[in-house]
């Protein structure tokens, strides 16, 4: 149970978390230390979990009255974890050392719970193109007058403006980055505590949890995120501290329409794929940018962009893959 939920914590953090909190590392690395960003996200960190874990979850907005914040109430999760079970965050944290963005929902959840595979798949599908719609109809307008103001006038200028407005800008950043942040933990959460038992532990095994996972934060903000943390420099303007602060408010608000079913289309407690989501977002924003900026969108750039999808997608199957062939050799 234990060798499960750190493997699972590890892989999550790795893979998932610098999807999350990528655009707020890359914008701020050059100028904050890495120990105070970590201070900062291990707070909200600490904070959810403690909410999650006293049941207030729903009483404070959050959907769901447990430390997965309701994520695992379709997932059967059974009483004893054969050996086995350790496999699909092992296989993860591979992938991850490469670069896939493989999603840990499918990875994981899938393997406790194949029933869940159809609606996990259906409604991550939903965000990636949700997600992709939003970015670029979002960017369509913000480009010209917003993202083009950003290339051409640099926060390091300090012309006077509120557009250069550095102290403006890096706290607005931090804020969208902590709404993004709480959003995204009470949706992924349930993929690492799903190895125990949807959270019921003693408060010593809460504090651990929590220790474990606060650490592993600390290590991918050192190491500077990573092989995955590529997929987010490789977008245009990402590094803008403005740039992201965008980036990280549209996210957290799409996340936020899928945990409360704002559109009515999907359960809300059904699990999905952040990963998609989050992919969709910058490729629609990458596209809409580009040909805003320069009138075309290079065929270089929609093959980088569907290569993100791919290696999502790549994810999927060897989710479902592994999850299958387990099941067939473990009987």
């Amino acid at each position: 149970m234990w060798v499960g939920f750190f493997l699972a914590a590890y892989s999550v953090v790795g893979n998932d978390v610098i999807q999350t909190l990528g655009t707020f590392l890359t914008s701020n690395e050059k100028r904050v230390k890495w120990y105070v960003l970590w201070a900062y996200a291990g707070s909200i960190l600490s904070i959810i979990l403690i909410i999650g874990y006293m049941g207030l979850g729903n009483s404070l907005g959050l959907g769901g009255d447990d430390i997965a914040f309701d994520r695992l109430d379709k997932i059967d999760i059974p009483a004893t974890l054969e050996w086995y079970y350790v496999l699909p965050p092992l296989v993860l944290m591979l992938v991850t050392r490469i670069g896939i963005p493989v999603s840990t929902t499918f990875m994981i959840l899938t393997f406790f719970s194949t029933k869940s595979l159809p609606g996990m798949v259906q409604k991550s599908i939903m965000g990636y193109i949700i997600a992709f719609a939003l970015g670029g109809i979002i960017y369509l307008m913000l480009t010209p007058k917003v993202e083009k103001r950003f290339i051409d006038n640099s926060i390091e200028s300090a012309d006077g403006t509120l557009w250069t407005n550095a102290k403006f800008w890096t706290i607005l950043q931090w804020f969208s980055t902590g709404f993004l942040w709480s959003q995204w933990l009470t949706q992924d959460l349930a993929n690492i505590y799903v190895y125990l038992g949807k959270g019921d532990l003693s408060v010593v095994e809460f504090i651990f949890s929590l220790v474990i996972l606060v650490g592993l934060l600390g290590y991918i903000f050192y190491s500077r995120g990573g092989k995955i943390q590529d997929i987010v420099r490789a977008k245009t303007n990402t590094a803008d501290i403005r740039s992201a602060t965008f980036i990280d408010l549209i996210y957290g608000v799409i996340l936020l329409i899928f945990k409360q079913n704002i559109l009515g289309l999907w359960d809300s407690k059904l699990p999905m794929s952040t990963t998609w989501v989050f992919i969709g977002l910058l490729a629609g924003r990458e596209i809409m940018m580009k040909w805003r900026l320069n009138k075309k969108v290079d065929r270089s750039e929609l093959k980088s962009i569907g290569m993100d999808l791919f290696k999502v997608f790549l994810g999927l199957v060897i989710s479902v893959v592994l999850v299958y062939a387990i099941r067939f050799i473990t009987g």
